[in-house]
């Protein structure tokens, strides 16, 4: 072996972290749907700015009496302490009015482009998860397909709520309950139940699919002889520690046990009281109805929600079959947005014939596409049938709006995109087939 001397090679340079993570193909996916939303937001930010809105905004309303030091409470009027609403969304709103100031423009075109960050930032799982589920080229045009949604820049750029922040909290979990399904890892498990235990308080109907998500991973792990007990119990035990502090403080508010919101009466009240003109009638909502609000405020939270929740199961007891008839109604509508074509509905929801279909054409492929993947890969496809199939029940017996089946809209992205890819597939074949 011929030993070179005095020739020293001088070692290559590692590359920066940000410059490796800047390569990631989801990046520029990122900063492009960033960039989108970002600049329909001064096109829609001024309706929040209305007097009118202002008021009726729960999440507005409690941010700002979290900011005047009169606690969590005052969503409908000065009327104290409340369980309607979950916590998070709302001290990320009253963070926001801290420093940008209560109600004002930059508070709002700040809340919305929050929303908007978290909306973009959702290409990442979308990403992540098609890649793992179904391959590069749908991860690809996933990715893509989501930067350009038209519902994510809506309900991100227009919409002050805590719709964009619960899609990326439920997307981020599918990712890790994927992960889930091939480690021990404590630190994977116990970032899991944290994580859920967040998203419950942002939005506690995402319970109705995170346990199923990580019991079938817990399952999967089990089957393969694996270490099974420690990580399930960690991650149950992480999701309690979560939810423990909000749990005891509304104990100690209101002398009951409310996991973790109590206005499930009012939300079953709305949708079933006979009037179905409409999806939800808002003419018995406390916001829009004088003597619904005299009550509330009169009889209290929970005796409200109490009075709400009876008066809506005596109305579904004596009409079952009206009851079965709407909530099939409700389940055709959060899958395709169509609820009536009545003059006077549509005079009330003039974008409903272009919502009608976009959400049935997405919904429509990305059954498709589940269909495609129970044919191809039956781990793959159960998991997306879980969230697809738990997540809206909830709504399907109460009452739907028109954001609450978007957090589903990352994973009917995926399942579009690869149900295309799917169909094209045998074509290319046969044009590559004719060449030869």
């Amino acid at each position: 072996m011929v030993q070179e001397v005095g020739i020293r090679q001088t070692p290559q340079p590692t590359p920066h972290l940000l410059s490796q993570c800047m390569q990631r193909p989801y990046v520029s996916m990122v900063l492009v749907a960033l960039a989108v939303r970002l600049a329909v937001v001064p096109f829609l930010y001024r309706e929040w700015l209305d007097p009118f809105v202002v008021e009726h905004w729960a999440f507005g309303r409690v941010a700002r009496s979290i900011l005047l030091g009169h606690g969590f409470g005052n969503p409908f009027a000065d009327t104290g302490a409340t369980a309607i609403l979950p916590p998070v969304y709302c001290y990320v709103v009253a963070a926001v009015f801290k420093v940008f100031g209560d109600h004002t423009t930059a508070s709002i075109i700040a809340t919305l482009a929050l929303n908007c960050v978290f909306s973009a930032l959702i290409c990442v799982p979308v990403f992540l998860i098609a890649k793992n589920s179904f391959g590069d080229q749908t991860a690809k045009w996933a990715g893509w397909a989501w930067a350009f949604s038209p519902y994510g820049i809506y309900f991100s750029a227009d919409w002050a709520w805590s719709t964009p922040l619960l899609t990326l909290l439920l997307a981020v979990l599918f990712l890790l309950a994927i992960h889930l399904e091939d480690t021990t890892s404590t630190r994977s498990w116990l970032a899991f139940g944290l994580l859920s235990g967040v998203a419950a308080l942002t939005e506690p109907v995402c319970l109705s699919v995170l346990p199923f998500l990580g019991a079938l991973s817990w399952f999967r792990l089990r089957s393969q002889n694996r270490r099974w007990l420690r990580p399930g119990m960690i991650a149950v035990l992480a999701t309690v520690a979560v939810l423990t502090p909000w749990i005891i403080r509304n104990y100690q508010t209101f002398h009951h046990f409310i996991p973790v919101r109590d206005g499930f009466g009012l939300e079953l009240y709305l949708g079933n009281n006979g009037d179905s003109s409409h999806w939800a009638n808002r003419n018995v909502h406390p916001n829009h109805s004088d003597a619904e609000l005299e009550e509330y405020t009169r009889a209290g939270e929970l005796a409200y929600m109490a009075h709400k929740k009876q008066q809506a199961l005596d109305y579904i007891s004596g009409h079952r079959l009206w009851f079965g008839w709407m909530s099939l109604r409700r389940a055709v509508y959060l899958w395709t947005g169509y609820w009536s074509f009545d003059r006077q509905y549509l005079a009330q929801e003039p974008l409903d014939p272009p919502n009608v279909f976009l959400g049935t054409t997405l919904s429509a492929l990305a059954l498709a596409g589940l269909y495609r993947a129970f044919r191809n890969n039956l781990a793959v496809a159960i998991r997306f049938a879980i969230a697809l199939f738990f997540f809206p029940l909830v709504y399907c017996i109460s009452h739907p709006e028109a954001y609450y089946f978007r957090p589903l809209d990352p994973l009917l992205t995926i399942l579009a995109v690869y149900a295309v890819i799917v169909w094209k597939q045998p074509s290319r074949r046969q044009e590559q087939g004719a060449n030869v």
